[in-house]
This record gives structure tokens, C-alpha cells and sequence, in this order.
């Protein structure tokens, strides 16, 4: 009988799924809350478990691209490779970086970082990778933290490209 009252406990727990709700205060300040607001509010958003930060990313998506910048490396002519792998980093919900290598100056930077001139190219952090390989970017993302899918993909329309 004990281990059956562990067991439904257990179970109860993985289940549960608190859902976080923002809000703004009377005084203008902007609450985040497992429990909801008292009476009603404006501007109530229900996150649904998954909070986000101000700027719209998800926790889990802030922290890794703060620990692990992502940029992705082009040129005018690479064409299919180099929007497949804009796609795959828009659609995840990666915020990036993106260089249009043009210069003699970026081409030497990026021959330093992937031992050629080669697009696409991808660095995650202080990895890198040569070339587009649709498993290759997951797996980096990954060990990077980046959720496997974005909550918010329709909100990112593409990359911060500089």
C-alpha cells in the first residue's frame, strides 16, 4: 500500500505543470506569477509554464544566447545553403548573428575560424562548424542549451543580422 501511495505521488508530481501568468500592478510594475492575479486585470498573459523574458525569448533561449552567441557566416553568393541554415536558426528560435563575409578583413576572420573561406559557416560560442548540416547545427545548439523548438517561432521573423 505504501508503494502504491509513492507511486500515484510520483506520478502526481510529473504531471503537474504550473502555469506562470504576467501581468501589470496598479503601480505600473510588471508581475510574473505562478498564481494568478487577484480579480481582474489588464493585460493579463498566460505563459503557459514557459516564461519570458521581456525582450520576448523564452529563459532557457536568454541564457544560452548569453552564454553561447550564435553567428552564422554568408556571402552574396551562397544562396540555398545559406537560407536552409537561416531557416533551421529562425524557425528553432535562435537569436544570431548574421556576417556577410565581404571584406578582406571579415574573409581573413572567418579563415581563422574555420580554416577557410567557406559558407555557410556556423559558431556557437567558441564552437564552430564548416559548411551546412542540418544534424551538425542541432547538435551544436543542443550542447549550447537552445530549445529544441521555439514557443515563440512566429514571433522571430529572422535573424539580428549586422
Amino acid at each position: 500500500m505504501r508503494h502504491l501511495l509513492s507511486l500515484c505521488l510520483v506520478l502526481a508530481t510529473i504531471g503537474v505543470q504550473a502555469e506562470t501568468y504576467r501581468w501589470t500592478d496598479g503601480s505600473g510594475q510588471t508581475v510574473v506569477s505562478d498564481t494568478p492575479p487577484p480579480g481582474r486585470t489588464k493585460g493579463l498573459v498566460k505563459l503557459g509554464g514557459k516564461p519570458e523574458t521581456s525582450d520576448g525569448m523564452s529563459f532557457a533561449t536568454k541564457r544560452a544566447s548569453e552564454a553561447f552567441p550564435v553567428t552564422l557566416y554568408t556571402s552574396a553568393d551562397c544562396v540555398a545553403e545559406c537560407k536552409s541554415a537561416r531557416e533551421q536558426l529562425t524557425t528553432r528560435g535562435v537569436p544570431f548573428t548574421e556576417k556577410m563575409v565581404q571584406k578582406p578583413e571579415e574573409v581573413a576572420e572567418l579563415k581563422e575560424l574555420v580554416g577557410d573561406f567557406f559558407v555557410p559557416s556556423l559558431k556557437v560560442g567558441n564552437q564552430r562548424f564548416r559548411g551546412y548540416e542540418a544534424g551538425a547545427y542541432d547538435n551544436l545548439l543542443d550542447l549550447a542549451g537552445y530549445p529544441k523548438t521555439s514557443a515563440n517561432a512566429t514571433k522571430t521573423a529572422g535573424g539580428q543580422g549586422k
